[in-house]
């Protein structure tokens, strides 16, 4: 098998192309550089010249904040939107499956209850809107996988993790919402399941983030410095005093029916995921 990786550079697409390579499946990592998703030529070119068994679509626009800027949606809408269709029309003109990462941004974060896999739309920033309308051009190839995941942390890239271990190394304190609930997803995990579903034909949308109790921010940082022997005082509060231009979700909870329904292994426990993820950093033995 030979999978076209985009985004080889983010913190998914490396994982990805580590674990498909670990189980002899040829990975082709590609970033701007070697295939900018918003120019149609380019797209069409590299994936008719690489004879893919499949695409998984891992690049995308993730600063939330920034995609709020007036000036700069068409911008994201072009990575996020138009870039997902015109990778995925390619995929269907060669008869190949797309596998696409979404988010729960494309619902509308209120609530208690999780989300299922097919709910509504009703996205709540610039962000949700554009990967939704991603989801959209996706779901029109039957050869389809699309994968939605919340709070992302990996080797490669910046994550709340990271940002937690350095502001507490820093100040000894950091204050953390603790209204928002979700759980989080680590990319090595979400990497073994990303390969082992492509090498399948069970299509369709799920949800993947690693398994455990609903916890928020808060409960999440005080676990960082608790497993990483740091003491620092954590401060719960309200998102109220962390205005952002985008508005974030209240409730990133999701049901993982159909993981199960499909026969995939959801997950290890995120408490499990942050213990090996602060070993491969080596902030622990």
């Amino acid at each position: 098998m030979k999978i076209l990786v985009t985004g080889v550079k983010g913190q998914l697409g490396f994982d990805v192309v580590n674990e498909a390579e670990k189980r002899g499946i040829e990975a082709v990592g590609v970033d701007i550089d070697e295939m900018d998703v918003t120019n149609k030529e380019q797209v069409e070119q590299v994936i008719k010249a690489g004879n893919y068994d499949a695409v998984v679509h891992c690049a995308a626009w993730t600063a939330v904040d920034k995609g709020e800027e007036p000036e700069l949606f068409e911008k994201v809408r072009a990575v996020n939107a138009l870039g997902t269709k015109y990778i995925n029309d390619v995929c269907k003109e060669l008869d190949i499956p797309i596998m696409y990462f979404s988010t729960d941004y494309v619902f509308n974060g209120e609530g208690e209850t999780p989300w299922n896999e097919y709910d509504e739309f009703e996205p709540l920033n610039v962000y949700g809107i554009t990967k939704g309308e991603g989801e959209k051009y996706v779901i029109e190839n039957p050869k389809h996988f699309i994968i939605r995941i919340a709070w992302v942390f990996g080797k490669n890239g910046n994550n709340f993790i990271k940002t937690m271990l350095r502001l507490g190394k820093e100040r000894g304190a950091v204050s953390v919402v603790n209204d928002q609930i979700g759980l989080p997803t680590y990319t090595y995990d979400l990497a073994r399941l990303v390969v082992d579903m492509i090498e399948t034909e069970e299509y369709g949308t799920y949800h993947a983030t690693n398994s455990g109790d609903f916890i928020s921010w808060y409960d999440f940082a005080k676990e960082i410095f608790k497993q990483a022997g740091m003491d620092v005082e954590v401060t719960p509060v309200d998102s109220s005093q962390f205005p952002a231009k985008a508005k974030r979700p209240h409730n990133s909870r999701m049901n993982q029916t159909e993981l199960d329904k499909h026969g995939f292994t959801r997950l290890p426990d995120w408490k499990d995921a942050l213990n090996r993820y602060l070993k491969v950093i080596e902030v622990i033995e």
